[in-house]
C-alpha cells in the first residue's frame, strides 16, 4: 500500500517547526503553532490513504497548535480528525473545560469548530494513529456528529477498541495490504467509527442497516478471536452471546464464503501454527499449543492440523526452528 513518510529530522533545525506545522496543515486544515518547540524537536509522520480517509500514525515531542476562527474563515474543509493516544499525555480544549488524553483514549475534533491541542504536556513524546476523513463520508446526521465531536471516547472496551484494534494492526501490518484493498479498508474504518459516534450517543438504531451489519459482524469476529481457547466454542454460543439467531449468525458469514465453524477452524489452525513457529515457544508441549488453540483432543488436533498442512504439528514446528536458525 502506497504511503508518505515525513522527518523533521531531514531538515534543518530552523525549518523543522515552521515544516511540521504545514504539514498537519495539509493533512488536516490549516492551524498555528502556539507553543513553538525547542530546538530538539523531533516529528515522523506516515500518511496512509484509504480512499477519501487519510489514516496516519505519528511520534513527536511536545507542541501545541490552534485552530482559530480566522482560519476556518479562510479555509474549511469540513474533516473530523481522531486520534488514538498510543503514549503520552495530550491536553485539548473545545467548546468546554480543558482537558486531558491518555493512553488508548481517543480525541476528536472537527475542522470547522475552533479548538487547542497540547501533545507531550509534561515535555514528553507523544505517539498516537489519527484519523481524518470528510464529514460528508459519515453514514450519521451531522446533528448527532456535533454532539459527540470533542467528547472523550474510550478505545479500551466495546467498539472503541474494535476501532482502536482495526487502526493499530493497519499501520503495523501496512505491507501485508495493496492499493487494492484500499476500498476495504475505508469501508470497515468508516464503519467503525460511525458506530463510535453512534454508541457514544446510544443511537445505534442511527446507522444505515448495512453499517450495523458489517459493525456486528466484526464484534463477532473479535470475540471469536478472543475465546479461540475455549473448546466450547459454538455458533449457537456466539450468537446467544450476541442477542442474534443462530441463522443470522450464519448469514454474516455469507461474505467470507465458509461457516461460522469453518472459520473457527481456520483461527485455530493459523493460531497453533504460528506458536509452533515462534522460536520463543519451542519448549511448549504440542499438546499445549492445541490446548490453547481450542482443541481438547490432540489427535484430531493433529488430524487437523496435517490435512491443513501437509505435514504433522512436530514435523512443523521442527522444519519452521530450521529454517529461522538457518535465516539467523
Amino acid at each position: 500500500m502506497i504511503e508518505t513518510v515525513f522527518r523533521t529530522d531531514d531538515l534543518p533545525v530552523a525549518d523543522r517547526a515552521e515544516a511540521w506545522r504545514e504539514r498537519l496543515s495539509q493533512t488536516h486544515a490549516p492551524v498555528d503553532l502556539i507553543c513553538r518547540p525547542d530546538s530538539h524537536f523531533s516529528a515522523y509522520q506516515r500518511v496512509i490513504p484509504l480512499g477519501s480517509a487519510l489514516v496516519w500514525p505519528s511520534v513527536s515531542g511536545s507542541y501545541a497548535i490552534r485552530r482559530t476562527t480566522e482560519l476556518i474563515r479562510s479555509s474549511d474543509p469540513e474533516m473530523i480528525n481522531l486520534s488514538l493516544i498510543i503514549k503520552g499525555t495530550v491536553g485539548f480544549r473545545m467548546h468546554g473545560p480543558d482537558a486531558l488524553y491518555g493512553p488508548f483514549e481517543f480525541r476528536t475534533n472537527d475542522s470547522s469548530h475552533p479548538c487547542e491541542i497540547v501533545l507531550g504536556t509534561s515535555g514528553e513524546a507523544v505517539h498516537a494513529v489519527c484519523v481524518d476523513v470528510p464529514r460528508a463520508r459519515l453514514p450519521l446526521p451531522s446533528d448527532e456528529i456535533d454532539r459527540v465531536i470533542g467528547h472523550r471516547l474510550s478505545g479500551r472496551e466495546g467498539v472503541g477498541a474494535l476501532l482502536a484494534s482495526f487502526l493499530t494492526t493497519l499501520v503495523d501490518n501496512r505491507r501485508s495490504y495493496t492499493a487494492a484493498d484500499a476500498p476495504r479498508l475505508e469501508t470497515v474504518l468508516l464503519d467503525l467509527l460511525a458506530a463510535l459516534f453512534a454508541n457514544a450517543l446510544d443511537g445505534m438504531d442511527s446507522l444505515p442497516a448495512e453499517s450495523r451489519r458489517r459493525t456486528l459482524a466484526l464484534r463477532i469476529q473479535a470475540f471469536i478471536r478472543d475465546h479461540l481457547h475455549d473448546p466450547d466454542l459454538t455458533p449457537a454460543g456466539i450468537a446467544a452471546a450476541h442477542h442474534i439467531s443462530t441463522s443470522y449468525l450464519h448469514r454474516l458469514f455469507q461474505d467470507r464464503e465458509t461457516t461460522v465453524s469453518g472459520w473457527i477452524r481456520h483461527l485455530r489452525l493459523e493460531h497453533a501454527r504460528e506458536q509452533l513457529a515462534d522460536p520463543a515457544r519451542s519448549h511448549v508441549p504440542v499438546h499445549l499449543v492445541a490446548a490453547r488453540a481450542g482443541y481438547e483432543n490432540h489427535s484430531v488436533f493433529t488430524r487437523a492440523f496435517r490435512a491443513a498442512y501437509g505435514m504433522s504439528p512436530r514435523e512443523y514446528r521442527h522444519r519452521a526452528l530450521l529454517q529461522e536458525a538457518g535465516s539467523g
